[in-house]
């Protein structure tokens, strides 16, 4: 299945990055906006003593990241206007790597046709505003690593990089928005 690729936009980076914090103010403004996968599922697995943690399971983990960013596409394809996604299906393979774990050939066929806009934004590392929690243990310089990471994989599957500017969250909005031609 292809999706609408034109209108599906990725906000991808490392943890503690203000991702979320954007997605957030986007659906605000009354976009529609698909959920980052990593802290659904640890909730889910920690909540029902499941095996698929980062802290755990990382395969496993990937495994589920990647359900859930498919069924992220296919929920999003019905819904009318630009859409965006707190990171992408590529992220799981960036994941992958970061871990040292091989990438099974579905995942690599997975981010071939499940496409996004050609341009993705990345918010780069930030130490002023990363912080650590409950769900997200990693520390800055995992951050670090993850974004370089799964930044690779975009550019590797022919996405251009559009890197956010550290700015106040209504600046960022504004920046993706022009950027994304909305």
């Amino acid at each position: 299945m292809q999706n609408d690729t034109d209108r599906f936009f990725v906000l991808t980076g490392g943890p503690g990055s203000g991702k979320t914090t954007l997605v957030e103010a986007l659906k605000a403004r009354g976009f529609s906006t698909a959920p980052e996968a990593g802290r659904g599922i640890i909730r889910d697995q920690v909540a029902i003593g499941g095996p698929a943690l980062p802290w755990q399971d990382r395969a496993l983990f990937a495994e589920l990241m990647l359900s859930w960013e498919l069924r992220s596409c296919h929920a999003m394809g019905a819904q009318p206007g630009p859409v965006f996604f707190d990171r992408g299906v590529p992220d799981t393979i960036g994941y992958l790597r970061l871990c040292g774990l091989p990438v099974p050939d579905h995942i690599k066929n997975a981010a071939e046709r499940y496409r996004f806009a050609r341009r993705v934004f990345v918010a780069p590392p930030w130490p002023d505003i990363f912080t650590q929690d409950e769900e997200r243990k990693q520390t800055l310089d995992e951050a670090e690593r993850t974004f370089r990471s799964v930044s690779g994989v975009y550019v590797e599957l022919g996405y251009e990089l559009v890197s956010l500017p550290l700015a106040p969250v209504e600046a960022r909005i504004q920046f993706m928005l022009a950027e994304a031609g909305l």
